[in-house]
């Protein structure tokens, strides 16, 4: 019997073959989640995180590139983009942000997306940055080449998410966002993650 195993997520998907102008994106969590779940990185299966604190819920579709990773290269181009003592990366997959005007249930599933911009997060000194996308083939978010045609609310929303969904009330917040760029910017952004996954688990 021929017995097909399940590609892990982060590892066993191809993050797409147009990278960085379209890429494959793996979607945890959807804004109707009030749990926050996230890959089991030995596993690879989707796993439970933590209950979202509060009335707080991710405003887009949320997950990772795939063969990505957030470490040195990440980190130096973080620093120098921001001016900041930035330690290292989060030692994560490189998060995304998609845009799609469709409902879309469930997590755990796979999809095609365009960048066109991010913003770098900062949290306890480490780089985790959050590319922004759209759903490729959504005709109103397709639209939206880059960053800039967003409306500012709507990034406003995606900011104050994740500025604020670890927080107790009083708590002092550990993160903060340096800077918000655009498509070149995160199509770098990309690469450099794709470098560090490189030389982490490849090895060459």
């Amino acid at each position: 019997m021929n017995i097909q195993h399940k590609a892990h997520p982060w590892h066993g998907i191809s993050p797409g073959d147009n990278v960085p102008n379209v890429v494959t994106a793996f979607i945890e969590i959807v804004p109707s989640d009030t749990v926050k779940y996230e890959i089991d990185k030995t596993s690879g299966y989707l796993k439970i995180d933590r209950p979202q604190k509060f009335s707080s819920t991710i405003p887009t579709l949320y997950g990772f590139i795939p063969q990505t990773y957030c470490a040195e290269k990440i980190a130096e181009f973080a620093a120098m983009k921001s001016g900041r003592d930035v330690t290292k990366g989060d030692g994560d997959p490189l998060d995304i942000c998609v845009l799609s005007e469709r409902s879309i249930t469930h997590g755990n599933i796979i999809l095609q997306a365009i960048p066109i911009g991010g913003f770098r997060l900062l949290d306890g000194g480490e780089a985790d940055d959050k590319i922004i996308a759209v759903l490729k083939g959504d005709e109103f978010y397709e639209q939206w080449k880059d960053v800039s045609d967003c409306p500012p609310s709507y990034i406003n929303r995606l900011k104050h998410y994740f500025l604020t969904y670890k927080n107790l009330p009083d708590e002092h917040s550990t993160c903060e966002i340096t800077n918000v760029y655009g498509r070149e910017e995160a199509h770098e952004v990309i690469r450099k993650s794709m470098e560090d996954y490189q030389y982490h688990f490849i090895g060459e």
